[in-house]
């Protein structure tokens, strides 16, 4: 098939995105939109119409107005008053990028009953019916039930940015067979299986990563997410469609999807579903990703709704064998510049003149020595001392902090190479460690490795195995308020569901899923410790019915900040095993002074 390069890699930017000063006259700009549209009130989520973490710039509407640029979170303007509504992960980072004199930021997650607050007795919240579920539209109706009536609404964001970025149009390239595993007729002859079972007369795809893996098609419509942007619908006899932006359409692109679909403009969606419905089709959708408005449009025009969960989410999170070589060859690529870096580090660091900025860019840098690396894979999170304990910090040149000798330093970062997606955590000493800072990052290890050692019968879920990482935080009565882990996928988002390891996560575990193992602890105000690899789910070796994870990150993990006394026979040697691994692996692939440092970083405890 056709295929384009990618352009050069990004460096991360270190800019100030958000500017409170611009708080007040975009919120007064868009009181008297909604006042010409009859409206008392407009609700302003962070997604766009394809729920991706990342979105362009010109659907980063949340951020426009408000000023957080936080990867979820909902605001509501009201005549006279605002609320942002933020999970516990952005209550530092919300009120700082906002102006709190005209906008209240409250932690909720979900919708919260808070939102009647911002609208009067009897009035009207309109909302986008592009930019949110059928899910979220009955919660928030629900919530409004007695008080305020909720009404679907053209964007009056959309309305007052004078100067909206464009949409995207990035480079279309498509997997050969090596790095996808399968061709994208045999999964669209299985997900056409799926509706015949159901049964359905037509799919509708809304999310890039279930459209860019059923096609095995990747571009840069987004940052960090080789994501192509655009809805496609599955019919159960005859072709598919694609619809993207006409800027994207090529014959290049037809010629590539010859056999498989057939392209037509972004425009074309609505009325597409429009006839779906009049010719009175059973349409899948999944109503937890998909736009209200997709379902409002087919179940208006005549057509009956399957509502279940994206029916390729399993598939593609089930990674086939050449996916998962894919993986192991981009953490080996990933091992050998983390072992250059964590080099550099160790020699700088002690001099005292680091800073958060001044890492991240080293890291990329030592990431870009090899080609295939296009981005990375997120914001790295480079957090000195006491913003280590913020867990999803992003540095800017605002918040930029030096390194001092003796704090820990947190950094949580990853790639996307052309093979694969990796995503590690690491924290390293610059100095002596408290006792208080090594009794906790044992215990941060020990349940890290907890998890790594796991094995479990068929049908457990995340939510059953999340508690084998807390229970050595939980024996002095502590504990970390995120996740234990989250799918990734294969050169695709660093985040995927539908599998992870956190009470949310109730869809069991199967081999070839790939998740993240990060347990961490935090003290506020003094330093943050996270210890991640990644991990893939594989048959255990002579039990039949039961399986374990096999580790896919190769970098050392700092034995200076172990308390050796915490630590089990089996915890040790589980630990010596994988660093004796990692200079099997990585040693042979660097020189000199790397060699040598790591040599001394994988020496068995």
């Amino acid at each position: 098939m056709t295929s384009f390069a990618f352009p050069p890699a990004r460096f991360q930017s270190f800019e100030e995105e958000a500017d409170p000063s611009q708080v007040a006259p975009r919120l007064d700009a868009l009181r008297q939109a909604m006042q010409a549209a009859g409206v008392d009130a407009f609700l302003i989520p962070r997604a766009d119409a394809h729920r991706g973490e990342s979105v362009p710039p010109g659907e980063a509407r949340l951020a426009y107005v408000t000023g957080f640029t936080g990867s979820a979170g909902l605001a509501v303007v009201g005549r006279d008053k605002a609320g942002l509504f933020v999970d516990s992960r952005y209550t530092l980072q919300a009120p700082a990028q906002t102006d709190t004199r005209l906008v209240t930021v409250h932690e909720a997650v979900g919708i919260s009953p808070d939102i009647t607050l911002y609208v009067p007795k009897g009035g009207t919240l309109a909302y986008d019916p592009w930019l949110h579920t059928p899910g979220e539209v009955r919660d928030i109706a629900e919530k409004l039930k007695g008080h305020a009536r909720l009404v679907p609404h053209a964007n009056l964001v959309d309305a007052i940015w004078t100067d909206r970025p464009g949409a995207p149009i990035s480079p279309i390239e498509f997997l050969g067979h090596n790095r996808a595993g399968r061709n994208a007729a045999d999964k669209l002859a299985d997900l056409r299986a799926v509706l015949a079972a159901e049964p359905a007369d037509a799919l509708v795809l809304t999310l890039p990563e279930s459209i860019c893996w059923l096609f095995n098609m990747r571009g840069r419509d987004v940052p960090n997410t080789p994501f192509v942007l655009g809805f496609a619908i599955v019919p159960r006899e005859g072709p598919a469609k694609l619809y993207l932006d006409p800027a994207k359409i090529t014959m290049a692109l037809r010629e590539a999807l010859t056999g498989l679909a057939e392209v037509e403009s972004s425009a074309d969606f609505a009325p597409a579903l429009d006839r779906l419905g009049r010719a009175g089709k059973a349409v899948l959708i999944d109503p937890q990703s998909a736009p209200a408005a997709v379902a409002e449009t087919l179940r208006g025009a005549g057509a009956s709704l399957v509502e279940k969960r994206d029916p390729v989410l399993g598939p593609k999170a089930r990674k086939n064998a050449a996916e998962l070589a894919g993986m192991r060859e981009a953490h080996l690529l990933d091992g050998i510049a983390l072992a250059r870096f964590l080099c550099w580090f160790d020699a700088e660091a002690p001099k005292g003149e680091l800073t958060e900025i001044g890492i991240v860019t080293a890291l990329e840098a030592f990431r870009r020595e090899e080609e295939s690396c296009i981005d990375a894979s997120f914001d790295t999170i480079s957090g000195a001392g006491p913003n280590g304990a913020i867990v999803h910090y992003r540095v800017t040149n605002k918040t930029d902090r030096r390194l001092n000798p003796g704090e820990l330093m947190l950094l949580d970062s990853g790639a996307q190479y052309l093979s694969g997606t990796t995503d590690i955590t690491r924290t390293m000493a610059t100095g002596p460690a408290t006792p208080e800072q090594r009794d906790r990052y044992t215990r941060v290890l020990k349940g890290m490795i907890a998890i790594s050692m796991a094995r479990f019968p068929l049908g457990t879920t995340g939510a059953q195995i999340d508690a084998l990482a807390r229970q050595f935080l939980w024996q002095v009565g502590v504990t970390y308020n995120h996740g234990t882990g989250h799918g990734v996928g294969a050169f695709l988002g660093v985040h995927e569901g539908p599998v992870g390891i956190a009470p949310r996560y109730t869809i069991p575990f199967e081999p070839g899923n790939v998740v993240s193992n990060e347990p961490g602890y935090y003290k506020a105000g003094e330093y943050g410790i996270r210890i991640e690899n990644l991990i893939a789910v594989k048959a255990a070796e002579g039990k039949p019915g039961y399986l374990d994870f096999e580790t896919l990150t190769l970098a050392p993990i700092d034995t200076r900040l172990i308390e050796k006394s915490l630590m089990t026979r089996a915890e040790t040697d589980w630990l010596n095993a994988y660093h004796a691994r990692v200079w099997n692996e990585i040693g042979p692939r660097v020189e000199g002074a790397v060699k040598a440092w790591l040599r001394q970083a994988t020496a068995a405890l």
